[in-house]
C-alpha cells in the first residue's frame, strides 16, 4: 500500500471477519471482507477474491506471501478475468512454485539437488519405498507448502506412516493441496536462499543471499544478509544457479531460490518459493532496492535493470511471533494491551499491530518483523539486542525474549550455527 501510494496507486484490502481491526483494513482507499474467519471461507475462497476485485474496479492483485500466493489456479482465474496477477505465469509457477517439479527442472539445468523422489509420491506406500532407497533420516515435504507446515522429518522407518499421514493433512488444511514428496535430510545444514527477479522474457537476475538458519519448526525466526558462511565464490555459483533456474521458466517478478548448505560447504537446491518472502526487508537493506516497487513495476511492463548488487553492510531480521518460546513456542492469541516500537537510526519495524488490538487465533502468528541494518555484522547484532530491549509488546507471549538470548548466544555471533541452533543452544524447558 505504501507503494502504491508513491505510484498513485489506489488499492483495496480484502479481509476476514477476524481481520476487520487489522491496519491494512484502516489504511487502504476501499476494504472489502470476504468472509467468516476460516481460511476455506475466506483468504483461500477464490470467488470471493475475484468477486472483491471486480466490484471496486481493481486491475492488479497482489497475492502477499500466503495462503494463495504459489497458486497456479488462482494466477490463471486472475489472468482469465483481466485481473494482473503480481507474479509469475501459472505454468511458471507449476515448474518453480510445486517444488517436486522444480526439483526436476533444476536437475536438467544442472543444478545439484537434494537426492529424493522424482516427483510426488502417489501414496504413503511409495514415499516409504523412496524413504528405504534413500536411507533414514528423511524429510516428508508439502509440494505446495511453505511456513513449514506440511513438513516433517522422519529418523526411523517405524514413524514414516504417521508422519506422512500427519503432514498430508496439514498440507491439506494449510494449502488445499496434499501432495508430498520425500528428499534426504541433510545433517547440520544451513538453510541460505537467493533473491531472483524476472522480467518474464527470459532474463532474470539475483540480489545476493539471505541466511536463514535460525529456525522452529522449520520456520524461519532470524533472517540476515550477506551470509556469515558465503564467500565470494559461492555467492557467485549459488547466485548463477539461481539465475539459470528463474530464466529456464522465463520467470517473472521476485522468487526466491533456496538451498541447503551441508558442513562442507556444498549447496543442493531445494526448492523455489515463486512470491516476495516475508524476509524480503534485509535484502531491501543490503541493496538499497524496495523489492515490492519491483515487483509493481515489472507486473506493470517495466524492463528489468541488469545491475550488479553488491552487498552493502549488514541486515537481520527478527520474526516477532504471538508465541511462548518457554513452552516449545506454543500460540499466544489475545489483546495486545501494550505497544511500544523502536527506533532509531538504522531500525525498521513491519507490522499490523498496535494496542488494543486482538490477535486471532486462525492464522500464522507473526505480528511484526524488526529490522536492522548496520556496517558490520558485529554492529548489526548489537543494533539489533538494542531494539529488542526496547520493544515492548504486553497481554501476549511473543518470541521478544528469545531473540534477545539468541543475539547474546556467543555461537550465533560467531556465524558457525545450523538449522539446530535451537535445539542445541536454547533451553526452552
Amino acid at each position: 500500500m505504501r507503494v502504491c501510494r508513491e505510484l498513485g496507486v489506489k488499492t483495496v484490502a480484502v479481509y476476514s471477519e477476524a481481520d476487520r481491526d487489522s491496519l491494512h483494513v484502516r489504511f487502504a482507499d476501499e476494504a472489502v471482507c470476504i468472509g467468516p474467519p476460516p481460511s476455506r471461507e475466506s483468504y483461500l475462497h477464490i470467488p470471493r477474491i475475484i468477486s472483491a476485485a471486480e466490484i471496486t474496479n481493481a486491475d492488479a492483485i497482489h497475492p502477499g506471501y500466503g495462503f494463495l500466493a504459489e497458486n497456479s489456479q488462482f494466477a490463471e482465474i486472475c489472468n482469465s478475468h483481466n485481473l494482473k496477477f503480481i507474479g509469475p505465469s501459472p505454468e511458471a509457477i507449476n515448474s518453480m512454485g510445486d517444488k517436486a517439479l522444480a526439483k526436476a527442472t533444476m536437475r536438467k539445468a544442472g543444478v545439484p539437488v537434494v537426492p529424493g523422489s522424482d516427483g510426488v509420491v502417489k501414496d504413503v506406500k511409495e514415499g516409504f519405498e523412496v524413504a528405504k532407497s534413500i536411507g533414514f533420516p528423511v524429510m516428508i515435504k508439502a509440494t505446495a507448502g511453505g511456513g513449514g507446515k506440511g513438513m516433517r522429518i522422519v529418523l526411523e522407518e517405524v514413524d514414516f506412516e504417521k508422519a506422512f499421514q500427519m503432514a498430508s493433512g496439514e498440507a491439506s488444511s494449510a494449502f488445499g493441496n496434499p501432495d508430498m514428496y520425500i528428499e534426504k535430510f541433510v545433517e547440520q545444514p544451513r538453510h541460505i536462499e537467493i533473491q531472483v527477479f524476472g522480467d518474464g522474457k527470459g532474463n532474470a537476475i539475483h540480489m545476493n543471499e539471505r541466511d536463514c538458519s535460525i529456525q522452529r519448526r522449520h520456520q524461519k525466526l532470524v533472517e540476515e544478509s550477506p551470509s556469515p558462511i558465503v564467500d565470494t565464490k559461492m555467492r557467485e555459483a549459488m547466485g548463477n544457479a539461481a539465475v539459470k533456474g528463474a530464466k529456464g521458466v522465463k520467470y517473472e517478478g521476485a522468487g526466491t531460490i533456496e538451498f541447503i548448505v551441508d558442513k562442507d560447504k556444498n549447496f543442493f537446491f531445494m526448492e523455489m518459493n515463486t512470491r516476495i518472502q516475508v524476509e524480503h526487508p534485509v535484502t531491501e537493506q543490503v541493496t538499497g532496492y524496495d523489492l515490492i516497487k519491483m515487483q509493481i513495476e515489472i507486473a506493470a511492463g517495466a524492463k528489468l535493470k541488469k545491475k550488479e548488487f553488491k552487498p552493502r553492510g549488514h541486515a537481520i531480521e527478527c520474526r516477532i511471533n504471538a508465541e511462548d518460546p518457554d513452552h516449545d513456542f506454543r500460540p499466544s492469541p489475545g489483546e495486545i494491551t501494550g505497544f511500544h516500537l523502536p527506533g532509531g537510526f538504522g531500525v525498521r519495524v513491519d507490522t499490523h499491530c498496535y494496542a488494543g488490538y486482538r490477535i486471532p487465533s486462525f492464522y500464522d502468528s507473526l505480528i511484526a518483523k524488526l529490522i536492522v541494518f548496520a556496517p558490520t555484522r558485529e554492529d548489526a547484532i548489537k543494533k539489533m539486542a538494542g531494539a529488542l530491549e526496547e520493544f515492548t509488546i504486553e497481554g501476549i507471549h511473543t518470541t521478544i525474549p528469545f531473540h534477545r538470548k539468541v543475539m547474546q548466544n556467543d555461537v550465533f555471533k560467531s556465524g558457525t550455527f545450523d538449522t539446530g541452533f535451537i535445539d542445541k543452544h536454547y533451553n526452552n524447558k
